[in-house]
């Protein structure tokens, strides 16, 4: 009965988020039709076998007393130490380096529950900066009741407190725990300064943000549109708002709105003189991708182009940022068909990359493969016009794509043998090359496959030798993945659809070039290799199953 009280308030809470929003888009019987509609669409989950935990923390979160704490624009979760009541748009933050900050006021009553608050949220903090999560949850909980009892259950620290263990819980993935927080927040900070306030902003921030990581796209749209509507448009962190807003739409099919407001953002970002910053490049890189995904390569290309030069001229060609942007731009006039473009810059990429990385650099073998790809390309326009100059370009490719392996198998041999010792240095980063490696050797397999089909039609007779080298190529590409004595390749393997995508691929090709044979020997192999087809293709649908 108290579960359904609660969700019951939930549910009347986003009733009243949808009504306030609309009433400002639409006529009265509209708006309250349309937020009926949405209300309908929430899901009271089933009890849980957390129910008890669950009702304890959703008790609290109407009075759990809170350090206070605003969660900053960024994605990264920032705690307060002091909420100022006369905040507005002049307000003075500390950062302590680690992404957390301290908003100082002098209106703190000093008593006893105030000071054991400061205590248990700095307590709280610390412990979840180091991970550890579960001593963290019991001094943020300690936290909130001795807000409660210091500064009054509606008070702001108490929404700041409630904020603070809402993100903890985010982290956690224990969602049912989260909501009812944030949203009593955002109760509290409205009753305290207005609904115009900006804290209630960043509080339907936080609340679009919890939404958004679970993919609850329409709750998180409504949410960060309320944000909007809080700041105003002439707000600095309005831009901000466009551009999540955005990546929301973005992710609900919407691709022209999306572009357009994640335009908006960077021009409001460039009109403020932060063009070159790192939140425009990084919004200029998101917007040619979604202009990519949604096939305007042209569009794409241009903003591309746009980034490059930044990069240019900030950062130079001697550096990294340059080449990945160069790379990028190069990738896109591959796709819409300007190969000789593409390979100039790929192969400044990768005369910059050779001058400034160790030749076994797992960037390198990337940039090998690219250049490979395009060098097929290239051959295939010319198969009708040119015959030897189709040939030199496929020629070209297997020698890009022999280094290219020859680099990925390295970089997974040296992890291999160095694996027992991985975790004194950077297992991370290691894990990280190590994924980039694999995938980078089934590429190249896979391009080896259709390197040989290209060669097959090029030479009438066929030249037997390029077909069982592809094949060879391809038979180390299964070993590989195979290797069941590298415990963290397994790993990647079990946890990454992409890289099963690509052993399927590999696979594929495998069985096209082996099925041309009729010879007996070969026929059990083909049957192994098409179950092993049928396991992958089903393990590969269920992941993205998963994932959509």
């Amino acid at each position: 009965m108290r579960r359904v009280r609660l969700w019951r308030l939930i549910v009347s809470f986003r009733l009243t988020i949808a009504l306030r929003f609309l009433r400002r888009l639409r006529p009265p019987m509209t708006s309250l039709r349309r937020a009926i509609e949405l209300t309908r669409r929430i899901r009271v989950p089933p009890p849980s076998p957390f129910a008890t935990t669950s009702r304890k923390a959703a008790a609290n979160s109407s009075s759990l007393p809170l350090r206070a704490i605003v969660i900053g624009f960024g994605s990264n979760i920032s705690f307060s130490e002091e909420i100022d009541n006369n905040l507005g748009t002049n307000m003075e933050t500390e950062e302590d380096g680690s992404g957390l900050r301290r908003i100082e006021d002098g209106s703190v009553i000093s008593n006893i529950h105030t000071s054991k608050w400061r205590v248990f949220t700095d307590n709280g903090r610390d412990l979840f900066l180091q991970g550890k999560l579960m001593e963290a949850e019991n001094y943020f909980l300690l936290a909130l009741e001795e807000a409660k009892e210091g500064f009054g259950p509606r008070d702001p620290h108490v929404a700041s407190a409630c904020n603070n263990l809402a993100e903890l819980y985010r982290v956690k993935k224990e969602f049912v725990k989260a909501e009812p927080l944030y949203l009593d927040a955002i109760n509290i900070l409205e009753e305290s300064f207005g609904p115009e306030d900006v804290r209630v902003g960043v509080a339907y921030h936080n609340l679009g943000q919890f939404y958004l990581v679970q993919r609850k796209l329409e709750e998180a749209r409504i949410s960060y549109e309320m944000k909007g509507q809080v700041l105003g448009h002439g707000h600095s962190d309005y831009a901000d708002t466009m551009y999540h807003l955005g990546t929301v739409l973005f992710l609900q099919g919407k691709e022209k709105d999306s572009v357009a407001l994640i335009q908006d953002s960077i021009r409001i970002l460039e009109e403020g003189g932060q063009g070159e910053s790192v939140p425009c490049l990084r919004r200029l890189r998101y917007l040619s991708q979604v202009l990519s995904k949604s096939n305007q390569l042209k569009e794409a290309e241009n903003v591309q182009r746009k980034i490059l030069h930044i990069m240019e001229l900030s950062k130079g060609w001697n550096s990294l940022d340059t080449i990945i942007a160069a790379e990028g731009l190069a990738l896109t006039l591959q796709s819409s068909g300007s190969l000789q473009e593409a390979r100039k810059f790929l192969e400044k990429c990768l005369e910059v990359r050779k001058s400034i990385l160790h030749e076994d650099n797992i960037q390198i073998g990337a940039n090998m493969l690219h250049l490979a790809r395009v060098a097929i390309l290239m051959s295939n326009q010319m198969m009708k016009v040119d015959f030897l100059e189709a040939k030199k370009e496929l020629d070209k490719a297997k020698v890009l794509l022999d280094n290219s392996i020859s680099v990925a198998q390295r970089v997974l041999d040296v992890s291999q043998k160095t694996r027992n010792i991985r975790k004194h240095k950077e297992p991370g980063r290691t894990g990280k090359d190590e994924h980039v490696a694999l995938t980078i050797l089934l590429q190249s397999c896979n391009a080896m496959g259709l390197l040989a089909t290209n060669k097959k039609e090029l030479e009438a007779a066929g030249e037997k030798h390029y077909i069982a080298e592809a094949e060879q190529a391809l038979l180390e590409c299964v070993s590989a993945f195979k290797m069941n004595d590298s415990i963290l390749i397994v790993s990647l393997i079990s946890k990454s659809t992409e890289i099963k995508a690509e052993y399927l691929s590999c696979l594929r090709h495998l069985l096209s070039l082996m099925i041309e044979r009729t010879d007996e020997n070969s026929s059990s192999k083909v049957q192994e290799l098409k179950l092993e087809i049928k396991h992958i293709e089903a393990e590969v649908s269920s992941s993205r199953k998963c994932r959509g």
